[in-house]
């Protein structure tokens, strides 16, 4: 019995560990892939274009968002980012399961078109750690962390939308919640179909 693959979205503040727990994840789980965003930022140490994000002018940028290419876009930090619908349906279409790490105002807009999509707010374990991984990252200013912590606090608030919260006090704990979370909810599509098909 086929069943219908899934969307995820993750969303977490700046300096929460999200991408560490989504790579982690994708590493040691079959039928997943992930997003590549595209950004108008330019790349930190260690990321490759095409990889890590597509990274692109802001002229071009706009460019897609006027042809109407992105499923969601946000400006953050003076910086543009978006998602491409193309390669989200074209992963479903192939059957896989498909990541989308997304701030919360994207998150929204996915959910919008993705009515049965599965979000997940990743917490970190106290304003105070944060704010220590952040200066720790060494990649912002403390202007920019102030700022950051400002944003944190926004996004924490509207983690009530979302359908998981898991907090990351423990990074293997993390991952292994995050895998748990996807596994149930192909259990639940797999029972889904069945009862469809009977």
């Amino acid at each position: 019995m086929k069943r219908d693959p899934l969307v995820i979205i993750v969303s977490a503040p700046s300096g929460s560990g999200k991408t560490t727990i989504v790579d982690s994840m994708l590493k040691s789980m079959d039928g997943i892939e992930q997003t590549v965003s595209y950004t108008t930022r330019l790349p930190r140490n260690g990321e490759r274009d095409g990889q890590d994000y597509i990274f692109v002018s802001e002229e071009d940028f706009r460019k897609r968002i006027e042809e109407g290419d992105f499923l969601e876009w946000e400006e953050n930090f003076g910086n543009l980012y978006g998602t491409s619908e193309e390669q989200v349906r074209k992963t479903l279409a192939r059957g896989a399961d498909i990541i989308l790490s997304i701030d919360v105002k994207g998150a929204r807009n996915v959910k919008n078109r993705f009515p049965e999509s599965i979000s997940i707010f990743i917490m970190p374990p106290s304003e105070e750690e944060l704010a220590r991984r952040l200066r720790n990252r060494r990649t912002d200013d403390d202007r920019q962390v102030v700022i950051r912590l400002k944003e944190a606090a926004r996004e924490i608030k509207a983690s009530e939308e979302y359908d998981y919260l898991l907090i990351n006090d423990d990074l293997e704990r993390a991952v292994d919640e995050l895998k748990g979370i996807i596994e149930q909810e192909r259990l639940r599509k797999m029972a889904h179909a069945k009862n469809k098909g009977e």
